[in-house]
């Protein structure tokens, strides 16, 4: 994990966690050409769930972002994997679908997605801030609070 972006990490206080493993019928990433596809994961540190509940009732919205930041990690845990510990092979994030479990009511969906995308402007430059999803869903495995997927673009 040597190189600019480790030390970003480092710099900010933060480690990544154990890429988290598929806990169905699933793999953790698809690389196909320049793009690295990284399935839904969660605001865990190996399999130790860290947020659990619905944001916005049990869980504040801080606790959300909190969560998905987290999970923006375990993102780029698999991406490490990816790309045989070189961070540095990331050009961008291009695309985070993210889900935040919430009751019906619930409308800063978008405020708790910022965990995941300020993690990687931090990381990768305020120029290169994904495109995004944010929304809410009414339950999620585990009832973790956040979920995430995500495209990375390589160098």
């Amino acid at each position: 994990m040597s190189g600019s972006i480790a030390a970003k990490l480092k710099a900010m206080g933060l480690e990544l966690p154990p890429a988290p493993p598929p806990v169905a019928t699933y793999v953790g990433f698809v690389a196909t050409g320049k793009l690295v596809h990284v399935a839904g994961v969660g605001p865990t540190w190996g399999s130790d769930i860290r947020y659990r509940g619905k944001v916005g009732q049990s869980l504040s919205t801080e606790d959300g972002y909190a969560a998905a930041r987290l999970t923006g990690l375990n993102l780029l845990a698999h991406m490490n994997t990816a790309c045989d510990g070189e961070l540095d092979r990331i050009a961008r994030c291009v695309k985070v679908l993210s889900l935040t479990n919430a009751g019906p009511d619930f409308t800063e969906a978008h405020r708790v997605a910022n965990g995941v995308t300020d993690l990687f402007a931090e990381l990768f430059g305020a120029d290169a801030v994904p495109s995004r999803s944010a929304t809410t869903a009414p339950s999620l495995p585990f009832d973790i609070a956040f979920e995430a997927d995500a495209v990375f673009l390589l160098h």
